[in-house]
């Protein structure tokens, strides 16, 4: 790989000042998407979710680990995973065995414990490449089974979008015309911060129609401040062991097969822009055991998931400079934001239906998603047994809406139907004939497989 531009890869030579606006510049790439699974998962939680300020510790701790596992060599920022939005959702609504007659917030720490199992099966999938080799691990994970994985995530959430949005329809629509118009029409970084933007533009919007007197349809106040008032400037973020529940690692377990793909996407597309093999080097059985732990690490104190973020793909390909210690940068920043608990507030203020409006964008993209890794991968759907193994996943993972509930030892043990749909798909590849995905042969087509919200950059010529 190798680029006919002067890439910058030592920041050190743009001086300190520029090193620290860039690292910013990182900071606000992610900031946007990052906080929105907290606010996302809070409305599932009825607010006793994920906290803002953990997320923000360990999407800085998460990617400072990753570094130091990629041997210091891959500029990728890991921010919150969209992909177990579904998850958390499902788990929020259980009300069988243990489940039966816990609060919102007693569930919370279960699903973390499903996420910390969800980022160790990382580490398994890491040592099998060390040992086989990528191509031959993701014969058994092709497009034929990630895409369709990939769109029941995203179409499985759309009720809730569509619920949030309903409570303001105004609000919600401006917060989807704000993403939609810099997301197609934003040139440089303004293109890069969509969701950002939606969020502070319709937020000013909000701060508006409350001052007017303007309330919401159910006669509620659009904006309500009185969490703001009594947080402090400086805090602890509130950190919560999770808890460990067979039902709920069911749950989240199996989302790690599309995270997976994510990430070995996300490393492909960061490869790509920056001309360095990181597959090989520093490996890729090095960046995925990084990023599992790191969203291991993140669970296991009240954390959601960790994932590689295309944003900051993006803003490398922006801006032409490839060190990682600018990424470091952005890490701390994060990091020093999450002892602001007031700054918490603020975000946590945010009208359910601005969270509508952005989710009613980002649920869809999800699917669409998995719609363009199946389109990019070119999978042959005149295949009988591409369209079975599709057939099969999708109404496994659209029908079973409650699940699959057994006892087992008298244990009740509930298998989502995401799970059902992963398990069908894996098997049904595994054992038909005619599997001829071999990883590698048309490179665009394996970047394009995460479930991150912006396109990954175009290559410079």
């Amino acid at each position: 790989m190798s680029k006919n531009f002067d890439a910058i890869r030592d920041a050190r030579t743009l001086g300190v000042p520029r090193m620290l606006l860039l690292g910013l510049q990182h900071m606000f790439a992610m900031f946007g998407a990052t906080i929105l699974v907290p606010i996302l998962v809070n409305s599932y939680f009825q607010g006793e979710g994920l906290s803002i300020q953990v997320t923000l510790f360990f999407a800085g701790i998460g990617t400072l680990f990753f570094h130091v596992c990629s041997k210091l060599k891959v500029p990728a920022f890991l921010g919150s995973s969209f992909a177990f939005l579904g998850g958390f959702a499902t788990v929020a609504e259980l009300d069988t065995g243990i489940f039966a007659g816990m609060t919102y917030g007693e569930k919370l720490p279960y699903a973390c414990g499903g996420i910390v199992v969800a980022g160790l099966l990382y580490l398994i999938l890491a040592l099998v490449i060390k040992l086989v080799g990528v191509k031959r691990v993701m014969r058994f994970l092709p497009p034929v089974v990630t895409g369709p994985i990939i769109i029941c995530i995203g179409l499985s959430l759309a009720p809730s979008a569509v619920n949030n949005a309903s409570s303001n329809w105004f609000l919600a629509i401006i917060a989807l015309a704000v993403i939609i118009v810099f997301n197609i029409w934003g040139k440089g970084m303004w293109k890069i911060i969509p969701i950002l933007l939606g969020v502070v533009i319709s937020y000013g919007a909000a701060l508006i129609m409350n001052i007017a007197g303007f309330t919401n349809a159910d006669g509620s106040a659009i904006l309500d401040f009185s969490g703001v008032a009594v947080s402090s400037f400086a805090g602890l973020p509130p950190f919560q062991l999770c808890k460990f529940n067979l039902t709920a690692i069911l749950v989240m377990a199996p989302i790690a097969l599309a995270t997976m793909m994510e990430h070995i996407g996300d490393i492909s597309a960061i490869s790509a822009t920056v001309g360095e093999n990181f597959i090989e080097d520093p490996g890729l059985h090095r960046t995925l055991i990084g990023d599992g732990l790191a969203t291991s690490l993140s669970a296991l104190f009240g954390g959601p998931a960790n994932t590689t973020y295309g944003e900051n793909t993006g803003v490398l390909e922006l801006s032409g400079v490839y060190d990682p210690k600018v990424i470091r940068l952005a890490a701390l920043y994060a990091i020093i934001l999450s002892f602001i608990p007031k700054m918490s507030a603020i975000i946590g203020s945010l009208p359910s239906a601005i969270i509508g409006g952005v989710s009613f964008i980002l649920y869809g993209m999800i699917s669409a998603i998995g719609v363009r890794n199946i389109v990019e991968n070119k999978v042959d759907f005149t295949k009988s047994r591409n369209l079975i193994i599709a057939a099969v996943i999708l109404v496994c993972g659209l029908g079973f809406s409650g699940g699959l509930t057994f006892t087992v030892g008298g244990t009740s043990i509930t298998l989502t139907s995401l799970a059902i749909a992963a398990l069908a798909g894996i098997i049904l590849n595994a054992i038909l004939p005619g599997n001829d995905y071999t990883f590698g042969e048309n490179p665009h087509g394996d970047i394009n497989r995460g479930v991150s919200f912006n396109p990954q950059p175009k290559k410079k010529k």
